[in-house]
Protein backbone atom coordinates (compact mmCIF):
# COMPACT_ATOMS: atom_id res chain seq x y z
CA UNK A 1 0.00 0.00 0.00
CA UNK A 2 1.17 3.50 -0.95
CA UNK A 3 1.73 6.41 1.25
CA UNK A 4 -1.14 6.21 3.76
CA UNK A 5 -2.07 8.43 7.23
CA UNK A 6 19.37 -15.49 12.30
CA UNK A 7 21.06 -16.18 9.82
CA UNK A 8 21.85 -20.43 9.66
CA UNK A 9 24.43 -22.13 7.54
CA UNK A 10 24.68 -21.45 4.08
CA UNK A 11 22.86 -23.15 1.17
CA UNK A 12 25.14 -22.82 -1.96
CA UNK A 13 24.89 -20.83 -5.08
CA UNK A 14 22.87 -17.67 -5.20
CA UNK A 15 20.00 -17.04 -7.78
CA UNK A 16 19.73 -20.37 -9.01
CA UNK A 17 16.09 -19.69 -10.29
CA UNK A 18 17.22 -16.44 -12.43
CA UNK A 19 21.00 -16.60 -13.71
CA UNK A 20 19.67 -13.45 -15.46
CA UNK A 21 19.64 -10.89 -12.69
CA UNK A 22 23.62 -12.69 -11.64
CA UNK A 23 24.94 -11.98 -14.55
CA UNK A 24 23.28 -8.49 -14.89
CA UNK A 25 25.25 -7.23 -11.40
CA UNK A 26 28.44 -8.04 -13.21
CA UNK A 27 27.87 -6.13 -16.29
CA UNK A 28 28.82 -1.96 -16.26
CA UNK A 29 25.34 -0.04 -14.92
CA UNK A 30 24.85 3.67 -14.96
CA UNK A 31 25.98 5.90 -12.77
CA UNK A 32 23.30 6.84 -9.93
CA UNK A 33 23.68 9.97 -8.02
CA UNK A 34 26.66 10.82 -6.14
CA UNK A 35 24.30 10.64 -2.61
CA UNK A 36 23.34 7.49 -2.64
CA UNK A 37 24.79 4.84 -1.42
CA UNK A 38 23.88 1.44 0.32
CA UNK A 39 23.41 0.56 4.05
CA UNK A 40 20.56 2.98 4.24
CA UNK A 41 17.78 0.69 5.58
CA UNK A 42 17.16 1.51 9.66
CA UNK A 43 14.89 -0.35 11.31
CA UNK A 44 12.90 0.07 14.30
CA UNK A 45 10.66 -2.19 16.31
CA UNK A 46 7.86 0.44 17.91
CA UNK A 47 6.74 -0.65 21.41
CA UNK A 48 3.02 -1.97 21.08
CA UNK A 49 0.52 -0.47 23.39
CA UNK A 50 -2.03 -3.15 23.32
CA UNK A 51 -0.39 -5.68 25.25
CA UNK A 52 -1.91 -8.23 23.39
CA UNK A 53 1.45 -7.99 21.38
CA UNK A 54 3.52 -7.74 23.47
CA UNK A 55 4.84 -11.33 23.01
CA UNK A 56 4.94 -11.04 19.35
CA UNK A 57 6.97 -7.95 19.73
CA UNK A 58 9.42 -9.37 21.67
CA UNK A 59 9.56 -12.53 19.80
CA UNK A 60 10.46 -10.43 16.43
CA UNK A 61 12.76 -8.86 17.63
CA UNK A 62 14.20 -12.07 19.78
CA UNK A 63 14.28 -13.94 15.79
CA UNK A 64 15.68 -10.09 14.61
CA UNK A 65 13.36 -10.37 12.16
CA UNK A 66 13.70 -6.67 10.79
CA UNK A 67 17.54 -7.10 11.16
CA UNK A 68 17.34 -9.83 8.71
CA UNK A 69 15.52 -7.29 5.97
CA UNK A 70 18.18 -4.74 6.75
CA UNK A 71 20.32 -7.10 5.50
CA UNK A 72 18.22 -8.29 2.38
CA UNK A 73 17.81 -4.96 1.43
CA UNK A 74 20.80 -3.11 2.41
CA UNK A 75 22.72 -3.52 -1.53
CA UNK A 76 20.07 -1.03 -2.93
CA UNK A 77 21.86 2.36 -3.46
CA UNK A 78 19.24 4.63 -1.86
CA UNK A 79 19.89 8.59 -1.67
CA UNK A 80 18.39 8.83 1.81
CA UNK A 81 17.83 6.48 4.99
CA UNK A 82 14.72 4.33 4.59
CA UNK A 83 12.95 2.82 8.12
CA UNK A 84 11.07 -0.14 8.62
CA UNK A 85 9.25 -0.94 11.60
CA UNK A 86 6.73 -2.78 13.06
CA UNK A 87 4.05 -0.56 15.30
CA UNK A 88 0.48 -0.84 16.72
CA UNK A 89 -2.05 -0.01 14.64
CA UNK A 90 -5.09 0.75 17.40
CA UNK A 91 -6.80 -2.63 16.02
CA UNK A 92 -6.07 -2.08 12.28
CA UNK A 93 -4.12 -4.90 10.16
CA UNK A 94 -2.17 -2.57 7.62
CA UNK A 95 0.72 -2.04 6.03
CA UNK A 96 1.95 0.91 3.84
CA UNK A 97 5.12 3.00 2.45
CA UNK A 98 5.27 6.70 3.00
CA UNK A 99 8.72 8.98 2.04
CA UNK A 100 11.24 7.62 4.58
CA UNK A 101 9.10 4.72 5.94
CA UNK A 102 7.88 1.54 5.31
CA UNK A 103 5.37 0.44 8.40
CA UNK A 104 3.79 -2.81 9.06
CA UNK A 105 1.20 -3.48 11.82
CA UNK A 106 1.67 -5.70 14.73
CA UNK A 107 -2.07 -6.12 13.95
CA UNK A 108 -1.32 -7.64 10.47
CA UNK A 109 1.25 -9.69 11.22
CA UNK A 110 -0.73 -11.32 14.53
CA UNK A 111 -3.40 -11.77 11.58
CA UNK A 112 -0.94 -14.18 9.75
CA UNK A 113 -0.37 -16.60 12.70
CA UNK A 114 -4.12 -16.42 13.24
CA UNK A 115 -4.56 -17.88 10.02
CA UNK A 116 -1.65 -20.66 9.14
CA UNK A 117 -2.96 -23.82 8.77
CA UNK A 118 -2.19 -25.81 12.02
CA UNK A 119 -0.55 -28.74 9.96
CA UNK A 120 1.41 -29.35 6.65
CA UNK A 121 -1.16 -29.04 3.94
CA UNK A 122 -2.23 -31.44 1.55
CA UNK A 123 -0.31 -29.65 -1.03
CA UNK A 124 2.61 -29.09 1.58
CA UNK A 125 2.54 -26.09 2.98
CA UNK A 126 4.38 -26.12 6.06
CA UNK A 127 3.01 -23.68 9.09
CA UNK A 128 6.60 -22.17 8.95
CA UNK A 129 6.61 -21.31 5.23
CA UNK A 130 3.06 -20.00 5.37
CA UNK A 131 4.39 -17.33 8.39
CA UNK A 132 7.83 -16.31 6.92
CA UNK A 133 6.86 -16.10 3.63
CA UNK A 134 3.99 -14.00 3.82
CA UNK A 135 6.54 -11.99 6.63
CA UNK A 136 9.03 -11.37 3.79
CA UNK A 137 5.91 -10.74 1.07
CA UNK A 138 4.37 -7.86 2.79
CA UNK A 139 7.87 -6.14 3.52
CA UNK A 140 9.01 -6.73 0.35
CA UNK A 141 5.79 -5.13 -1.29
CA UNK A 142 5.61 -2.36 0.41
CA UNK A 143 9.38 -1.82 0.04
CA UNK A 144 8.61 -1.94 -3.86
CA UNK A 145 6.71 1.21 -3.40
CA UNK A 146 9.62 2.57 -2.14
CA UNK A 147 12.26 2.04 -4.56
CA UNK A 148 10.20 3.04 -7.13
CA UNK A 149 9.43 6.46 -5.05
CA UNK A 150 13.21 7.10 -4.05
CA UNK A 151 14.77 5.98 -7.12
CA UNK A 152 12.14 7.70 -9.29
CA UNK A 153 11.73 4.35 -11.64
CA UNK A 154 8.84 4.81 -13.58
CA UNK A 155 6.10 2.26 -13.61
CA UNK A 156 3.31 1.49 -16.55
CA UNK A 157 0.25 0.22 -14.88
CA UNK A 158 -1.06 0.05 -11.19
CA UNK A 159 1.80 0.49 -8.49
CA UNK A 160 0.04 -2.35 -6.24
CA UNK A 161 0.65 -4.87 -9.09
CA UNK A 162 4.27 -3.51 -9.61
CA UNK A 163 4.49 -3.81 -5.93
CA UNK A 164 3.62 -7.33 -5.96
CA UNK A 165 5.71 -7.99 -9.35
CA UNK A 166 9.02 -6.42 -6.82
CA UNK A 167 8.30 -9.05 -3.92
CA UNK A 168 7.75 -11.94 -6.15
CA UNK A 169 11.07 -10.90 -8.13
CA UNK A 170 12.89 -10.65 -4.98
CA UNK A 171 11.73 -13.78 -3.67
CA UNK A 172 12.79 -15.48 -6.65
CA UNK A 173 16.25 -14.05 -6.57
CA UNK A 174 17.08 -16.74 -3.48
CA UNK A 175 18.53 -20.41 -3.81
CA UNK A 176 15.97 -22.63 -5.03
CA UNK A 177 14.71 -24.45 -1.96
CA UNK A 178 14.51 -20.90 -0.43
CA UNK A 179 12.96 -19.02 -3.22
CA UNK A 180 9.82 -22.15 -3.09
CA UNK A 181 9.17 -21.61 0.20
CA UNK A 182 8.86 -17.89 0.23
CA UNK A 183 6.76 -18.63 -2.63
CA UNK A 184 4.22 -20.74 -1.81
CA UNK A 185 4.65 -19.39 1.84
CA UNK A 186 3.63 -15.98 0.30
CA UNK A 187 0.70 -17.24 -1.92
CA UNK A 188 -1.18 -18.20 1.57
CA UNK A 189 -1.97 -15.11 2.19
CA UNK A 190 -4.44 -15.91 -0.56
CA UNK A 191 -5.43 -19.09 0.79
CA UNK A 192 -8.92 -18.42 2.27
CA UNK A 193 -10.54 -16.95 -1.29
CA UNK A 194 -9.29 -20.28 -2.69
CA UNK A 195 -11.89 -22.05 -1.22
CA UNK A 196 -14.68 -21.13 -2.96
CA UNK A 197 -14.11 -21.54 -6.74
CA UNK A 198 -16.90 -19.68 -7.19
CA UNK A 199 -17.48 -16.12 -6.19
CA UNK A 200 -20.03 -13.50 -7.10
CA UNK A 201 -18.94 -9.88 -5.87
CA UNK A 202 -20.01 -6.19 -6.78
CA UNK A 203 -18.68 -4.64 -9.97
CA UNK A 204 -17.33 -2.24 -6.90
CA UNK A 205 -14.95 -4.39 -5.81
CA UNK A 206 -12.94 -4.05 -8.77
CA UNK A 207 -12.82 -0.38 -8.84
CA UNK A 208 -9.37 -0.28 -6.39
CA UNK A 209 -5.88 0.98 -6.71
CA UNK A 210 -5.23 -3.35 -5.51
CA UNK A 211 -6.31 -5.89 -8.05
CA UNK A 212 -8.28 -8.84 -6.78
CA UNK A 213 -7.30 -11.36 -4.28
CA UNK A 214 -7.03 -14.31 -6.60
CA UNK A 215 -5.75 -12.13 -9.59
CA UNK A 216 -2.77 -11.21 -7.67
CA UNK A 217 -2.30 -15.02 -6.46
CA UNK A 218 -2.26 -16.05 -10.01
CA UNK A 219 0.25 -13.49 -10.83
CA UNK A 220 2.47 -14.67 -8.17
CA UNK A 221 2.27 -18.11 -9.20
CA UNK A 222 2.81 -17.31 -13.08
CA UNK A 223 5.73 -15.58 -12.02
CA UNK A 224 7.16 -18.44 -10.20
CA UNK A 225 6.31 -21.05 -12.90
CA UNK A 226 7.95 -18.69 -15.53
CA UNK A 227 11.06 -18.63 -13.38
CA UNK A 228 11.14 -22.33 -13.50
CA UNK A 229 9.06 -24.58 -14.56
CA UNK A 230 11.29 -27.64 -14.97
CA UNK A 231 12.32 -28.46 -11.92
CA UNK A 232 11.54 -26.17 -8.29
CA UNK A 233 7.72 -24.91 -10.04
CA UNK A 234 7.06 -27.65 -12.10
CA UNK A 235 4.42 -28.68 -9.92
CA UNK A 236 2.14 -25.62 -9.89
CA UNK A 237 -0.79 -26.75 -12.60
CA UNK A 238 -0.30 -30.56 -11.30
CA UNK A 239 -1.28 -28.96 -8.14
CA UNK A 240 -3.93 -26.81 -9.04
CA UNK A 241 -2.14 -23.49 -8.15
CA UNK A 242 -1.95 -22.49 -11.74
CA UNK A 243 -4.55 -22.99 -14.78
CA UNK A 244 -2.59 -24.82 -17.19
CA UNK A 245 -4.56 -21.98 -19.59
CA UNK A 246 -1.90 -19.31 -18.07
CA UNK A 247 1.21 -21.51 -17.53
CA UNK A 248 1.77 -21.51 -21.79
CA UNK A 249 2.58 -17.33 -21.17
CA UNK A 250 4.40 -17.57 -17.80
CA UNK A 251 7.87 -17.74 -19.30
CA UNK A 252 7.03 -14.64 -21.31
CA UNK A 253 5.44 -12.55 -18.68
CA UNK A 254 8.47 -13.88 -16.07
CA UNK A 255 11.05 -12.52 -18.70
CA UNK A 256 9.36 -9.00 -19.07
CA UNK A 257 9.65 -8.64 -15.74
CA UNK A 258 13.52 -9.62 -15.50
CA UNK A 259 14.08 -7.48 -18.73
CA UNK A 260 12.47 -4.52 -16.34
CA UNK A 261 13.90 -5.26 -13.23
CA UNK A 262 17.59 -5.55 -15.02
CA UNK A 263 17.42 -1.87 -16.87
CA UNK A 264 15.53 0.43 -14.36
CA UNK A 265 16.37 -1.32 -10.74
CA UNK A 266 20.07 -3.06 -10.82
CA UNK A 267 21.73 -0.09 -11.77
CA UNK A 268 20.97 1.14 -8.08
CA UNK A 269 22.28 -2.49 -6.68
CA UNK A 270 25.98 -3.17 -4.94
CA UNK A 271 26.68 -5.75 -7.33
CA UNK A 272 29.17 -7.73 -4.64
CA UNK A 273 27.04 -6.59 -1.93
CA UNK A 274 23.87 -8.48 -3.55
CA UNK A 275 25.94 -11.05 -4.72
CA UNK A 276 26.46 -11.68 -0.83
CA UNK A 277 23.07 -11.19 0.11
CA UNK A 278 21.88 -13.88 -2.08
CA UNK A 279 24.77 -16.56 -1.40
CA UNK A 280 23.64 -16.65 1.66
CA UNK A 281 20.49 -18.98 3.69
CA UNK A 282 17.95 -16.85 4.91
CA UNK A 283 15.12 -18.74 6.38
CA UNK A 284 15.71 -20.74 9.87
CA UNK A 285 14.97 -23.88 10.53
CA UNK A 286 10.59 -24.37 10.73
CA UNK A 287 11.44 -26.91 13.12
CA UNK A 288 13.16 -24.50 15.89
CA UNK A 289 11.63 -24.24 19.44
CA UNK A 290 11.18 -20.82 19.55
CA UNK A 291 9.15 -20.89 16.53
CA UNK A 292 7.14 -23.55 17.38
CA UNK A 293 6.27 -22.35 20.75
CA UNK A 294 5.42 -19.01 19.16
CA UNK A 295 2.82 -20.15 16.85
CA UNK A 296 1.55 -22.66 19.25
CA UNK A 297 2.15 -26.45 17.39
Amino acid sequence: MRSRPCRVPRFGSAALLAPSLVSALWVASPAVADEARTNRIQIEYVAPRNVEHQELYEFLKQRRALEKLQEIFSPFRLPNELTLRTIGCDGVANAWYQPGMVSVCYEYIAGIYDFIPKHTTASGIRPADATLGQFFYVFAHEMGHAVYDVLKVPVLGMEEDAADFFAAYIMLQFGREQARRLIIGAAYTFDRYLQNPTVSVPVSAFSGSHSPPMQRYFNLMCLAYGADSSTVFSDLVDLGYLPSSRAPHCKREFGTLSFAFRQLIVPHLDKQLAMQVLDDTWLPDAKMPEFQEMIGR
